[in-house]
């Protein structure tokens, strides 16, 4: 039957929906028979529905054996540990304020026709961890095989300097397995929290472990869907985490030299956000964001001075809170939820919070946007967009670049694809204006991106690079 036939709508209607149907079912059955041949795979890549893919983006661990075994039998990056000096700018996820902002020197912006020059390129292990950098050591965390492993790479050649490995594997069918959390390095000690709540404070230049901890035992509280995902936070003697349990035990400072519990409090669950130290209303202190609100909290004691209401549906926050100047900040969030800023006063010692205002122009799903010279830019999903930070307005959306991250740098945004690319935007409210963009890793790539003396470090779960943004004299 065809539509030009002399039957009735409502025949012609039903008759048409039915061949939708079947063709639907059809297909179905045509990609599961492919998927379980494994000619075609399923792979959650940011975005709804799941892409088909040739290729999933899982590690080799056989590769990255190998080229560690290769490594070990090389000359060491240096004969005495204790020589190393470098830089200690970007000690941590997304620098040195949390704020993706890189401004230890200028970096290269017109790039050869290939791309950045990339000083070396090796295998690695699984999961979504950046890096913290410091005296000339680059630190992550991986999954290799039924472990985690804490890792010190050389900047200079890449090779591996130390390792510490420890039983345990957190996976889930979105993301895949690996732990998320990126290390914080702090006065010659590194920091990590695994995928399950393991934390261990370790030497920086040796990888001995000075202690540990689980966070999540300490405070009886459960896993997160997406595992623990946010870095630990050194202030003065205090390392801050996350654990999100009842009965005063959502944000806990343990001593960052001991180990010990020093206080605990609050009764939030918590998110995938990382904690800030800023300075606010005129007083510093630590910004949090929970599962239901985000709160500014005491650097001495964790006491609550104020909060607003906040929550994500379907997961927690992921995105890092973006200040718009000295008292005000914005909060943005995936799945439908926009962006909103709010203003923090104080009169004696009150605080409050009010919104100033709240739109969908900008919906950072698991990416977190940068505040640059009244503009607020961020992927909207993966669409990059410019807001008026004063108004909220939307000045320009263009742009797709999948489910990646961002940083600024040189007046710049260095845009780390969701697909692997490498691309350069100018961060100007005038138009979007692409620079440059290459291939660079193949596969999912959600992992930040991290920068020292000029050199560009990327990951994902399979490979990472470093790349060569210094100005040449």
């Amino acid at each position: 039957m065809t539509w030009r036939e002399p039957v009735s709508l409502g025949r012609k209607l039903f008759s048409t929906f039915g061949i939708a149907l079947y063709s639907v079912v059809y297909l179905a059955l045509i990609l599961t028979v492919l998927v379980k041949a494994k000619v075609v795979y399923v792979e959650w890549q940011g975005g709804f529905p799941p892409k088909i893919t040739r290729k999933v983006t899982l590690p080799d661990y056989d590769a990255v054996e190998r080229s560690r075994a290769s490594q070990s039998k090389s000359a060491p990056a240096s004969t005495n540990v204790t020589e190393r000096t470098g830089s200690t700018y970007w000690t941590g996820f997304r620098g040195p304020l949390r704020d993706a902002h890189y401004t230890e020197q200028p970096i290269l912006t017109a790039w050869p026709p290939g791309g950045p020059k990339v000083l070396w390129r090796q295998p690695i292990g699984g999961g979504y961890a950046s890096f913290a950098i410091a005296n000339g050591l680059a630190y992550t965390i991986e999954q290799r095989r039924e472990k985690e492993v804490v890792a010190a790479y050389d900047m200079e050649t890449g090779r591996e300097v130390w390792s510490h490995s420890y039983v345990g594997k957190f996976e889930e069918s979105m993301g895949g397995e690996g732990p998320r959390a990126t290390p914080t390095w702090h006065d010659g000690k590194i920091y990590a929290l695994g995928g399950e709540g393991d934390f261990h404070c370790l030497d920086a230049l040796t990888g001995k472990v000075l202690w540990k901890r689980n966070i999540l035992h300490d405070a009886k509280s459960s896993l997160l869907m997406f595992g623990t995902a946010y870095s630990p936070l050194i202030v003065e003697d205090k390392v801050i985490l996350l654990p999100g349990g009842e009965n005063g035990w959502s944000i806990v400072a343990y001593n960052k030299d001991t180990g010990e519990v020093l206080w605990h409090t609050q009764d939030d669950k918590t998110a995938y956000t990382s904690p800030v130290l800023v300075e606010l209303a005129g007083q510093r202190q630590m910004l949090v964001v929970s599962a239901t609100r985000v709160k500014g909290v005491a650097v001495e004691d964790g006491k609550l001075l104020w909060e607003f209401p906040w929550s994500v549906s379907y997961e927690n926050s992921i995105a890092q809170p973006v200040l718009l100047g000295k008292d005000r900040l914005m909060l943005t969030g995936g799945y439908g939820k926009g962006s909103a800023a709010i203003q923090v006063t104080k009169e004696g010692d009150k605080f409050a919070a009010k919104e100033l205002w709240r739109n969908k122009f900008l919906k950072n799903k698991f990416t977190s946007s940068i505040y640059h010279e009244g503009h607020v830019y961020g992927l909207d999903e993966d669409i990059l967009v410019c807001l008026d930070a004063e108004t909220g307005k939307r000045v320009w959306k263009d742009g797709r670049y999948d489910y990646g991250q961002i940083l600024l740098a040189s007046g710049h945004i260095i845009v780390l694809c969701g697909d692997g690319d490498l691309a350069l935007v100018k961060a100007t409210p005038e138009k979007w204006t692409e620079v440059a963009r290459n291939p660079l890793l193949e596969g999912k790539t959600w992992n930040h991106p991290a920068i020292s003396e000029g050199k560009l470090l990327v990951r994902n779960a399979v490979e990472m690079i470093c790349l060569d943004l210094r100005i040449k004299p």
